[in-house]
């Protein structure tokens, strides 16, 4: 079971339901064994919180422009490569708040294979302007929270 399922950690008021993005892997995902290279995996993790963004806030350059230079960068992130993904695989990339700061949010993700978790994360990113943290828009952070009535 992955970290962002309900009830797996003891945690499941502190999370949202999750935000789901399909991804196809192609050949350009794998490396010479044939199996997705670790780094891909980077990249469907990005698209996962990219669209979690989109879908919450629109387009992160709008978002941008209309907050005057309101980036999001990766803190920190910590991986576990659980099973290995191929050439064709349907992946889906799971991605859920599990706690807002005043200028980053903690995000879980998982990429699976159906119901297998293939790689899981915790993630946290940082709200940043002119190199600097700044508190998360308060539209986006109502958007954000984690639903504690569940």
């Amino acid at each position: 079971m992955s970290a962002i399922e309900p009830g797996t950690d003891g945690s499941a008021e502190d999370v949202t339901p999750p935000h789901r993005l399909g991804v196809r892997v192609y050949y350009e995902d794998t490396d010479f064994s044939g199996f997705v290279y670790h780094a891909s995996y980077l990249r469907f993790l990005e698209r996962g919180r990219t669209e979690l963004l989109r879908d919450l806030a629109g387009d992160q350059s709008d978002l941008h422009r209309d907050a005057r230079g309101l980036v999001f960068v990766v803190r920190r992130m910590s991986l576990d490569f659980l099973r290995p993904a191929r050439m064709d695989d349907l992946l889906t990339v799971l991605t859920r708040t599990r706690a807002l700061r005043g200028a980053s949010m903690q995000l879980a993700q998982d990429v699976r294979r159906g119901d297998e978790v293939l790689v899981s994360a915790e993630v946290t990113v940082a709200c940043v302007r002119d190199g600097r943290a700044v508190r998360l828009p308060d539209a986006l952070r109502r958007r954000l929270a984690p639903d504690e009535s569940a």
